[in-house]
């Protein structure tokens, strides 16, 4: 079944589309794959990004989001990405990069893609783990720049993941929580103060 993927709030991608058009942005941006671009560069994939920062003794996650994330195309390749902020004044555009996670978003965008069950697709970052995932959330009419993951979601850690976390295997956020909340849980020793 297709991806639902969500429409960006205008000023986000407006931001992004001005970046692109301003040779000083694309210059400063020092993505080489972008600077040797032939042709027009289009922003597509627009994946709102979310922040895991932390899991509740319940279970319960708490996430915020932070930004939507373009996969900037020329051609048939995508060549980077451009991620835009939420300021006090609305969104603006805040980087272009490039590296593993543009290819690795793709592969697993191709992969839900084929999924039996439509998905909306997002993206959530578990910084204290290094750790980027597709959010697959399965409520295909929910705002994307609200809610939490749900216990039937899918994520699929992207490459590089952390070590022992397999890149592009899906998981069911109920399975994979209680693994990212071990890992960002301080291990206490025993003996150790509390």
């Amino acid at each position: 079944m297709p991806l639902c993927v969500p429409q960006a709030p205008a000023p986000a991608l407006r931001s992004v589309l001005t970046a692109l058009s301003s040779p000083t942005a694309v210059r400063e941006a020092r993505t080489p794959a972008l600077l040797r671009a032939q042709g027009p560069a289009t922003p597509e994939l627009p994946l709102p990004v979310h922040v895991l920062d932390r899991v509740t003794e319940q279970g319960v996650t708490a996430t915020r989001l932070t930004g939507w994330r373009f996969h900037i195309r020329c051609g048939d390749l995508s060549v980077a990405a451009a991620e835009t902020m939420l300021t006090a004044d609305g969104w603006a555009f805040s980087h272009f990069f490039e590296g593993p996670y543009v290819a690795s978003t793709e592969r697993a965008l191709r992969q839900a893609d084929s999924m039996a069950q439509s998905y909306q697709p997002r993206l959530l970052s578990v910084p204290e783990l290094y750790m980027l995932t597709l959010w697959l959330h399965g409520d295909c009419a929910a705002d994307a720049a609200a809610g939490h993951p749900a216990a039937t979601d899918l994520l699929v850690p992207l490459a590089p993941a952390p070590p022992g976390i397999a890149a592009h295997l899906p998981h069911r956020v109920a399975e994979l929580l209680p693994v990212l909340t071990h890992r960002m849980t301080p291990t206490r020793l025993l003996g150790s103060p509390a």
